[in-house]
C-alpha cells in the first residue's frame, strides 16, 4: 500500500506548494487532513496526478484551519464526499460540511472505513487550555501497522496506544504526521523516542508540528530508518 504526501512545509521539488499543515492520500482512496489552503493542495495533487473521483472520503483529524483548510475546495469540486469527522468538532464545521453538500459522518468508535485502513474515533486531547478531540488513521499491511497523525494534540503515545488496542496482533511498521512536540523541553522529546523504540515502531517520519529539535533527536535514534516527511514522496507501507 501506499502513502502518498500531497500537502507539508517541505517539498522534493519546486512543482509542488508547500505550507502549514498535512494531508495523506492512503491508497489513492482516503484523505487525511488537507492542509491548510485549498488551491495550494489542489495544485500538489494535479502534479502528483492524483484523481479526485478516485478518492473515496476524507478524514480529519482534528477542527484547526491547518488540517481542514483544503477540504473546502474540494467540497465545492465533488459533490457528497463523506467526511469523517469527531462527535465534538465544532457545530460551524459540521454546519459548512454540509452547506457544501458535503456527507459528515461522526465517528464514534474505532471503525474501518476501507479494507485495512481504520479510524481511531475521538480521543481527547488539550490545546491552549482547552478541550481537543482529534483522531488518527491506521493501517494494516503485511508489514505491520502504519499510522498517521494530525498534531497528535492527546499525546502521540497516547494516540498509538489507542490504535495498538484495536489492531492488538499487529507489530507497528511506520508512524509519520504531526507529533506536537514544538514547545516540548527536550526531555520530554526523548521520553517520547523512547516510547517509540518500546511500541517496536520500525520507521519514524515525524513533521509538522513535531518541532525541530524533536525531529533531530528522532533522527539521531532512527538514523537509517528516519523518514523526512516531504510533499511529493511517496511511503511504501
Amino acid at each position: 500500500m501506499e502513502i502518498k504526501v500531497l500537502f507539508d512545509s517541505l517539498a522534493l521539488d519546486k512543482r509542488f506548494i508547500t505550507g502549514w499543515g498535512v494531508s495523506f492520500l492512503v491508497d489513492g482512496r482516503i484523505l487525511f487532513d488537507t492542509g491548510e489552503n485549498g488551491n495550494w493542495l489542489m495544485e500538489n495533487m494535479m502534479n502528483l496526478n492524483v484523481d479526485i473521483d478516485e478518492i473515496k472520503a476524507v478524514v480529519i483529524s482534528h477542527d484547526h484551519f491547518d488540517h481542514t483548510g483544503g477540504l473546502w475546495e474540494l467540497l465545492k469540486k465533488k459533490e457528497g464526499f463523506v467526511v469523517y469527522g469527531c462527535p465534538d468538532f465544532s457545530r460551524e464545521f459540521k454546519v459548512k460540511v454540509k452547506r457544501l453538500k458535503g456527507n459528515f459522518k461522526e465517528i464514534a468508535k474505532p471503525r474501518e472505513i476501507a479494507k485495512d485502513i481504520f479510524v481511531t474515533a475521538q480521543i481527547p486531547g488539550e490545546y491552549a487550555g482547552k478541550f481537543m478531540p482529534e483522531q488518527a488513521l491506521a493501517i494494516k499491511t503485511n508489514n505491520g501497522i502504519s499510522a498517521l497523525t494530525g498534531c497528535a494534540h492527546p499525546g502521540i503515545i497516547k494516540i498509538l496506544q489507542e490504535i495498538k488496542k484495536i489492531l492488538p496482533k499487529d507489530n507497528f511498521y511506520l508512524v509519520s504526521g504531526g507529533f506536537h512536540l514544538m514547545e516540548k523541553e527536550r526531555r520530554v522529546c526523548e521520553l517520547t523516542v523512547e516510547g517509540f523504540k518500546e511500541l517496536g515502531i520500525k520507521f519514524a517520519a515525524p513533521t509538522h508540528c513535531t518541532g525541530k529539535e524533536a525531529e533531530e533527536i528522532f533522527r539521531k535514534k532512527y538514523k537509517e530508518n528516519f523518514i523526512g516527511v516531504k510533499v511529493g514522496q511517496i511511503l511504501k507501507v
